[in-house]
């Protein structure tokens, strides 16, 4: 995630991130412009066509094509924001369920004490993993010998991970190291990493309807590709730069829905689920550890 001051006018406004978005847009812009330039020398020089040009048409799309991207942008953003408010929810639940056992757990309890340090982490960054490309379980901490071989060949690791945690607090419990209530008290928290990960399956494995996508496009296509014949003759060729200007507009919007809809990914504006995965490792040895 980007992270900057939104009181700095003129560092938002030259920021790289605008020049990535045209480059992006580069091959796009330049069929346009061509296709703008092209359609203007036909009709208007080699054609000699005199009509009148107008802009009511577009203007009256416009409008419903305003309202359809301020949809798309604003369902976008509820998912990126509701991504968030998950995360923010795994990271205080975290620290809840490090607190209690540093609490129910004896001060020299090292075993217990490093195993939870390390599985509790362990199930964030599986679950951010899982909501990319997959879990490499190199890039999980061993929390006990043979911790690797009971999630290898496993096709959900956060689930495994989430099992192992409930295990555990249940072994303690029948050892007559947790009382009923305590336990009780950390079978809630257990519970909440499931309904998180399912909060987030279900953004990353729902997207916005097919039908809405494909007609927002087609929209935006057939509203920028006619756009040239309100403007060529009383503009000429200075419709090319118009028509550029709209269209990259209208398709940076597009652009910036589509990116943010899945917020658990590795693009400029996904959310910051490695920094929010340190500070949860970080916070829960803090808590569970005792030097």
């Amino acid at each position: 995630m980007v992270k900057y001051n939104p009181k700095t006018w003129l560092a938002l406004i030259f920021h790289s991130y605008s020049r990535q978005v045209v480059k992006t847009l580069f091959p796009a812009l330049v069929f346009m412009g061509l296709y703008t330039a092209g359609i203007t020398y036909f009709l208007l020089d080699y054609m000699g066509l005199s009509f009148l040009s107008t802009t009511v048409v577009h203007s009256l799309l416009g409008i419903v094509l305003g309202l359809f991207l301020v949809f798309r942008v604003n369902s976008a953003y509820d998912r990126w924001w509701e991504g968030r408010k998950l995360w923010g929810l795994l990271l205080n639940n975290s620290r809840n369920l490090a607190s209690k056992l540093s609490a129910y757990l004896p001060d020299d309890d090292k075993a217990n004490r490093n195993y939870f340090a390390q599985i509790i982490p362990n199930f964030a960054v599986s679950m951010k993993e899982h909501l990319r490309s997959g879990v490499d379980l190199e890039d999980l901490d061993i929390a006990e010998d043979g911790f690797l071989a009971k999630l290898k060949g496993k096709k959900h690791i956060p689930n495994a991970i989430s099992f192992m945690i409930y295990k555990k607090i249940n072994e303690l419990y029948m050892d007559k190291k947790l009382t009923g209530d305590q336990f009780f008290v950390l079978d809630k928290e257990v519970k909440e990493f499931s309904d998180i990960l399912g909060g987030c399956e279900r953004i990353r494995n729902t997207p916005i309807p097919y039908s809405y996508s494909m007609f927002i496009k087609k929209f935006i296509f057939t509203f920028t590709i006619t756009l040239p014949f309100a403007f060529m003759t009383e503009f000429h060729y200075w419709t090319v730069p118009i028509v550029l200007m709209v269209f990259f507009i209208l398709v940076s919007v597009e652009l910036i829905a589509e990116e943010i809809e899945d917020p658990f990914g590795n693009d400029v504006n996904d959310l910051p689920t490695d920094d929010l995965c340190e500070k949860i490792k970080k916070n829960v040895r803090e808590l569970i550890l005792i030097e």
